[in-house]
Formats: structure tokens, C-alpha cells, sequence
């Protein structure tokens, strides 16, 4: 785990890390991310995957004003999904690359969300980065996850296989009958 002592990226101060132009990377156990895990298929993965992770703290000058707070965030792993078509585990990989813009306080940064397309969070000297990390994967999972050719077709129910399908009767047939049996 290489990161700095100053700076603990569950309590960041993130004005004095970005005003330090520092860096954090690390891995994670991926079973530290219990929202993310919800999201996964149970008992899919054969060993425990890792998120790698890491941020880039910087500020950027403003003519007249403050200079902005700006973090890079770049995160990886890969997910154990159930696939959509055959129902078997698939093996998602997940990448995030990431700038958050932050301001003083929440009206600042709705004001700013509104204003601009920059992904706008509020500054804290507590800020949990191992939260960002976890909601911005969540955000990179597929919708609808599934095998680019899956490895097994799907499973038949019990009686589909042996029966042949039987033709619905036509309900046109069935007046036409009635027709002939009724005296003109």
C-alpha cells in the first residue's frame, strides 16, 4: 500500500492534498465494498478479487480568483456478474478514469453542476475516498451484463425437450364450423 502518512485517503482533507499536488494508490479487498457487492453474483468468484486505485490531488489556477480543487481518480477490478442470457457467472472488468471538481459548500457545487458539464463534489477535510471509489464503480457496471458468445446454451425445462409443440387451434376454423351447421 503506498500512500503518503500525511494524507488518509478515508479522512482526506481534500483542499491540502490537491494544494500538495499529491498522489495516493492502493488496493482494496473488493469484499470491503458491501454496495458493490450486492450488486454481485453470489458465490461466482473463485478467489477474492482487489480494486487498484489510485488519486491525483491538483489546483488550478483562476485569473481574479481561488485556485480550483481538482482530484484524478483512476479504479480497477473485475466482478463476477450473472449473464443475462445463460444465467452462469461472467467476468466483468470494471475501469473508472475519473476529475472531480470541488466547491466550498453544497449551493456552490449545485450552482457549478448546473453550469458546467465537470463533476462537481463538496470539499471536506473528511472526505472518504474509499466511498467515491465504491459509488463510481457501481456506475461502471454493465446494465445488462452477458457473454459475448455464452459457454453453455440455455437449460430446457423438463418437458419441452420431449413434447413437440402443439399448434394452437385457428379460432377462424373454428366459425367457419359453426357457419356450415347453421340453417340459411
Amino acid at each position: 500500500m503506498a500512500r503518503e502518512k500525511t494524507h488518509d485517503p478515508r479522512r482526506l482533507d481534500v483542499r491540502a492534498f490537491a494544494a500538495a499536488g499529491a498522489a495516493l494508490s492502493a488496493t482494496w479487498p473488493q469484499a470491503g465494498f458491501e454496495r458493490l457487492g450486492a450488486s454481485l453474483m453470489p458465490g461466482a468468484a473463485d478467489a477474492p478479487a482487489d480494486v487498484d486505485w489510485s488519486v491525483q490531488g491538483e489546483q488550478r489556477p483562476v485569473t481574479g480568483g481561488t485556485p480550483q480543487t481538482w482530484l484524478r481518480l483512476t479504479a480497477s477490478t473485475t466482478v463476477a456478474l450473472q449473464c443475462q442470457r445463460c444465467l452462469q457467472p461472467v467476468a466483468e472488468p470494471l475501469a473508472v478514469e475519473r476529475w472531480f471538481r470541488f466547491a466550498d459548500d453544497e449551493q456552490e457545487a449545485e450552482r457549478l453542476d448546473e453550469e458546467l458539464e465537470d463533476d462537481v463534489l463538496v470539499a471536506s477535510r473528511t472526505f472518504d475516498l474509499h466511498e467515491l471509489v465504491e459509488d463510481e464503480l457501481i456506475l461502471a457496471l454493465p446494465l445488462v451484463p452477458r457473454h459475448e458468445l455464452c459457454p453453455e446454451p440455455l437449460p430446457m425445462s423438463a418437458g419441452e425437450a420431449d413434447e413437440p409443440e402443439e399448434a394452437a387451434p385457428n379460432p377462424f376454423a373454428a366459425l367457419a364450423a359453426l357457419k356450415r351447421q347453421t340453417p340459411d
